[in-house]
């Protein structure tokens, strides 16, 4: 698991038009708002109505959305990123009984560009490489692989002889994760009565989801805060959206 900041800190990015677009349409189900809704969103997000409209055209061009009717939406690309990101918030799981998921890399002579997709592809799984081309993670999550793995790797069920708490400290940085997270909470409380600053906090807790290998409970350190993150996440986002976009919570 790959965590850009270090233990305890925050990686807070600065909001830009574009960022501020997809953190908004991401969050909506569905993805799409009129550019009017946009426009007051943004205002007290601290982006002014040109740069908006100018950061829709550059995204349009970019293929990142689409537009009918003065209503802009997610492609299809991002859509798979949105599905992702609600992932990350809800993982789906189900009671663990001991055993691992294992995907072995079976294919040979890629180049850099299709290792690094294939790393990207099985890291969103939440897989953690024990050694080069062998990911391993326990059985408790519930999610699709994408098709295409099958012509690149063989999977399997296995029980490793290592015991299961140590194998996954061994795989996931789990203190520096927590460690993390809890500073992420304590700053969505302190922002929250500042719109522009907690629109930030909440991009990177999502981003910090999105890298929880959601362990079974029984492997995790004690207090665990992901679930509190995930909580504080959804409700504060549901609260921040709904008051820039001038719907009730």
């Amino acid at each position: 698991m790959n965590v850009s900041e270090g233990p305890g800190e925050v990686d807070l990015r600065p909001l830009s038009a574009r960022s501020v677009v997809l953190s908004l349409l991401l969050g909506t189900h569905p993805p799409e708002l009129p550019v009017r809704d946009l426009l007051r969103a943004v205002e007290p997000l601290g982006v002014a109505g040109s740069t908006l409209r100018a950061a829709l055209s550059r995204m349009v061009a970019a293929g990142d959305l689409r537009t009918t009717d003065a209503v802009y939406r997610l492609s299809d690309r991002l859509l798979e990123r949105q599905r992702r990101q609600d992932a990350a918030v809800h993982p789906e799981t189900r009671p663990w009984d001991g055993d691992w998921e294992m995907t072995v890399v079976t294919a040979t002579g890629r180049g850099p560009a299709e290792r690094a997709d294939l790393r990207g592809k099985l890291t969103a799984l939440r897989l953690a490489e024990l050694r080069e081309g062998v990911w391993l993670r326990p059985a408790n999550l519930l999610r699709p692989r994408p098709d295409e793995l099958g012509a690149v790797a063989r999977h399997f069920t296995t029980r490793p002889e290592e015991p299961a708490r140590e194998l996954a400290m061994n795989l996931w940085p789990l203190d520096a994760w927590a460690k993390t997270a809890e500073a992420l909470l304590a700053q969505i409380t302190a922002t929250a009565d500042r719109p522009a600053d907690r629109f930030t906090v909440l991009a990177a807790a999502v981003r910090h989801l999105l890298a929880d290998p959601v362990l079974p409970p029984e492997l995790l350190p004690t207090d665990w805060p992901g679930p509190a993150l995930r909580t504080e996440y959804t409700r504060h986002r549901r609260e921040l959206i709904a008051a820039v976009l001038g719907n009730p919570a």
